[in-house]
Parts: structure tokens; sequence; C-alpha cells
């Protein structure tokens, strides 16, 4: 009888990769996300978690870390009914189009940097109010109707943001309107 190879159970993997962190990180904006406060108070709860619990880029890979040259990545690290967890990597240069969205959002800037560019309507036209450069370890946080954004990697190495969006995005995204800019001549 010949005896079969096995395979070392270590070795094989099944289902997400390990997300150092991550559990305690959900516990903890749980506990924010199904209140009952305005939505710019979550937003602003959920940030102080951020903030306090200080995530990093070794929730993800290294290979969703180096991101990609097709344009800026997200990874869905966690849904539920009342939010989702995801981090968005950026190399440099990749932007978003203009964007609002249809919910609250948290975030954190685990890694590089990024510059948020910020937008209000007067009347049928888009206007460039201000201008945020976030370095690592930033926190920020946003509700509609104030939250017409368009951020990007100014920065020289890769980015890493990580977002927590007040709905379940499983099967979607949080954008409600893209934007775009005119230039009166």
């Amino acid at each position: 009888m010949t005896e079969q190879p096995t395979t070392p159970a270590a070795t094989i993997r099944t289902g997400p990769p390990p997300r150092p962190g991550l559990a305690e990180l959900v516990a903890r904006i749980r506990s924010h996300a199904y209140g009952q406060a305005a939505p710019h108070t979550i937003a602003e709860q959920v940030a102080g978690v951020l903030a306090e619990t200080g995530p990093d880029a070794g929730l993800l890979t290294l290979a969703e870390r180096a991101g990609s040259p097709d344009g800026y990545t997200r990874h869905t690290l966690h849904t539920e009914a009342a939010f989702s967890v995801s981090a968005v990597v950026w190399r440099p240069g990749q932007v978003t189009e203009i964007h609002d969205h249809l919910v609250w959002c948290s975030f954190q800037v685990l890694q590089g940097a990024e510059t948020e560019t910020l937008y209000d309507i007067d009347g049928d036209r888009l206007v460039e109010i201000g201008e945020r450069h976030r370095p690592a370890g930033s926190v920020s946080a946003a509700a509609p109707p104030d939250d017409i954004h368009r951020v990007r990697n100014t920065g020289e190495t890769v980015a890493i943001t990580l977002h927590v969006y007040g709905a379940d995005l499983s099967n979607g995204t949080s954008v409600r309107r893209v934007y775009e800019q005119r230039h009166d001549r």
C-alpha cells in the first residue's frame, strides 16, 4: 500500500484573509452606527472610534496594499445593515471623480497622504470652496448634503485610507451623484 502525501492544514486557506484588529473596530463602530443621532453626529462619533483604535495598513494583505496601476482600488472588509468598512488604495496621482454620497462617512488615512478638494453648488455651477491635505493618521467625517468632493493621492507613495459608510454597501456604492466641473470661458 502506497502512502498518499498529505498537505498540512496550515497551508490551506479558506475564507477571507485575517484582518488584525478588524473585529474590535467593527464592535466599536457598531455601538454608534445603530444610534438614533443625526448623520453628522454618527459620522463624528465613528471618526472618534477610528482615532481611538488606530487601525493600520496591516488590515490589508501585501497584495491588497500594492494597489493597481489602472486606478484606485476598494477592498470591502466588513458589511452589515447599518454600515460598511472598506479600505481604498491609491497609487500616486490616482483620483476620484467629483462626487457626493448617499450616507454619512468617516475615514482615516492609514498610510501616505491624500488631498481632498471640497465643492459647493452655486446656482447651476460647481464651485471649489477649499482643499484639505491629510497626512497619515488624519481622521475626518462628513454627511450629506455637505460632502461634495474629489479625493486624490498627491504624494509620491501608495496611500491607504479606511472608510466607514453608514449603509450596507455589499451590493453597491455610497456615491449619490458624480458631478462634471464646467469651466466657464
